[in-house]
């Protein structure tokens, strides 16, 4: 083989590794760019049940209530099925429409007065929830400084139990800020979770 026939088969040599090489990089980056890249799965969403038997009957999840003690001096919780919404608002009055309607468990009772309605849910920019409730709320509500607690806290701790991307609670009174409900609960500013009263921990 002369000098000139060498330098063809070097330069044809060098040529097959540079090729090879080449597609074993691209072999490698291709694998890399399949490969799932640890906490980038889809975020975790809340748990939901399908009632038995299939069939187009909406998911719902399990939600706490609270309903009063035998003596009525703690908040005691309670799972039931709710509906599941399509937003933070939605499924926030799902779960008061279920605390406000369910039947206490025995020996519980419930501590919203009869009548009682949600008029509005909305929720700000700081994930503060206003819950606006008619006035039945009010005047049909039994008096005495723990029954307004229970009751006020109820509704608060149902919310920020369930949906704890809430922060605070503020309850309206037929679309005003409301003093109290009988005179002893401040509800001119927004409220957090009162753990202090429940029975057992949620």
């Amino acid at each position: 083989m002369n000098p000139q026939q060498r330098k063809y088969a070097l330069i044809a040599g060098v040529a097959v590794v540079v090729i090879a090489l080449s597609w074993a990089m691209f072999a490698a980056l291709a694998w890399l760019l399949r490969r799932p890249v640890p906490g980038s799965g889809a975020p975790a969403v809340p748990a939901v049940t399908t009632p038995a038997g299939g069939g187009t009957a909406s998911p719902h999840i399990n939600a706490t209530l609270f309903f009063a003690s035998e003596d009525g001096q703690r908040l005691v919780s309670s799972q039931q099925e709710v509906p599941l919404g399509g937003s933070v608002v939605e499924q926030a009055r799902a779960i008061l429409d279920a605390q406000f309607s369910a039947k206490p468990p025995e020996g519980l009772t419930s501590t919203i007065p009869e009548g009682t309605a949600i008029r509005g849910i909305y929720v700000s920019s700081q994930n503060d929830v206003f819950v606006d409730l008619d006035p039945a709320v009010k005047t049909k509500h039994p008096g005495g400084s723990m029954q307004e607690l229970l009751t006020v806290y109820t509704i608060v701790n149902t919310l920020l139990t369930n949906l704890p991307m809430l922060q605070q609670v503020q309850i309206l009174i037929d679309g005003r800020e409301a003093d109290t409900l009988a005179g002893h609960v401040d509800l001119r500013r927004p409220l957090k979770k009162n753990d202090t009263l429940l029975a057992t921990p949620p």
